[in-house]
């Protein structure tokens, strides 16, 4: 058992702490990590914010990167001083979904009150999303990393871990664009992005953009957007189909706002497909009529974490980043010490940040 420092969650909405905590040695299956960056995602902060419930207390933080430090039993494939992406995909690798290739849909629980994390008397410390990454070390299952190699910067490198996996795979893997289609994307933030980054390297046709501020759709067609819209316009759709002259092979959702779900298949064409990524908060609900679904034989359909098998995926995009054509650089907005972490969480809820990353020395 070792001393780390780590921000804690004590309290639903309320700042965190960072104190020291224990943390247990890797078991068999499992390897200890030694950070150097971990990006904030939207979902820590509403999983902080109580917007899903969960376990208290509890440390946040899954889009990581850093040294493998300690090996348990039993691992093949990873070595001391390994760097590696840190991903929440903690996969069995036997139950029915990961052996048939899903294993973002792993069925086999994890229980993070059990996991590697205690408090210094010893009482539960949560292990959020099986990572717990807003701390110095994480220890987690060898199947929740990917060794890159040592030409990625570690705070590109993070970004890897959630945000590109996630906006990437849900075009790729998710809504299988093909050249030349069209994609309308709403929401330009973190994940959007890395959405619209997607479909280019996919060779769609249009890619529009929606979001609620000229800012982000500015930023939008860095990334390769083609066309950009404000939502905050009268059926803001029609302007994107406009742009497309037709209706959209596939809308993805990136962001868990409810009118965002309600106007989303109103951008799509005949056999379109919406690609509900964002999450809203636990309760909420949107409505649809399904006759307008069967009539023109359009779907919907959920995609968790970009649907990657990210040894598969994960060293792609690295080399797509070597090559200069999956921008991760140009994602980060700044970096910020653990001691400053609520400064960097408070300037992500703003919603002028792509993405803040935590940096350890």
């Amino acid at each position: 058992m070792q001393n780390i420092q780590a921000a804690v969650a004590h309290a639903f909405g309320q700042p965190l702490s960072v104190e020291t905590v224990h943390l247990a040695p890797p078991k068999p299956g499992e390897v200890e990590v030694t950070l150097k960056a971990c990006a904030i995602c939207h979902s820590d902060i509403t999983y902080a914010d109580g917007g899903w419930g969960g376990s208290l207390p509890a440390v946040y933080g899954h889009e990581a990167a850093g040294v493998v430090t300690a090996l348990g039993d039993g691992v093949d494939g990873l070595a001391m001083g390994d760097r590696v992406v840190v991903t929440l995909i903690r996969a069995c690798g036997s139950c029915p979904n990961c052996s048939s290739g899903a294993p973002t849909l792993c069925t086999t629980g994890y229980d993070g009150d059990t996991g590697p994390l205690s408090m210094p008397d010893g009482s539960k410390l949560h292990q959020a999303m099986a990572s717990g990454a807003f701390a110095e070390k994480v220890v987690v299952s060898a199947r929740q990393v990917v060794a890159i190699g040592d030409d990625i910067p570690m705070e590109a490198a993070s970004l890897i871990a959630c945000g590109v996996i996630t906006g990437v795979g849900a075009v790729v893997n998710a809504a299988k664009l093909r050249a030349g289609q069209d994609v309308v994307v709403i929401g330009a933030g973190g994940v959007g992005l890395n959405a619209i980054q997607g479909a280019r390297i996919a060779g769609a046709r249009r890619i529009v953009a929606v979001d609620m501020t000229e800012e982000k759709l500015d930023m939008a067609m860095e990334f390769g957007a083609t066309d950009g819209v404000l939502a905050t316009a009268d059926k803001p759709w029609r302007a994107a189909k406009k742009a497309m002259g037709k209706g959209a092979d596939a809308v993805i959702v990136t962001v868990g706002a409810i009118p965002a779900y309600d106007q989303a298949p109103k951008y799509l064409g005949y056999g379109g497909s919406v690609v509900m990524v964002g999450m809203p908060h636990s309760g909420h609900a949107s409505s649809y009529e399904p006759a307008n679904f069967a009539a023109v034989g359009q779907g919907m359909i959920g995609s968790k974490m970009g649907d990657v098998v990210i040894q598969r995926d994960i060293p792609w995009m690295v080399d797509l980043y070597r090559q200069g054509r999956l921008k991760l650089d140009e994602l980060i907005s700044g970096t910020w010490s653990l001691d400053q972490i609520n400064e960097a969480i408070a300037d992500t809820k703003s919603g002028a940040a792509k993405r803040n990353v935590i940096v350890f020395d």
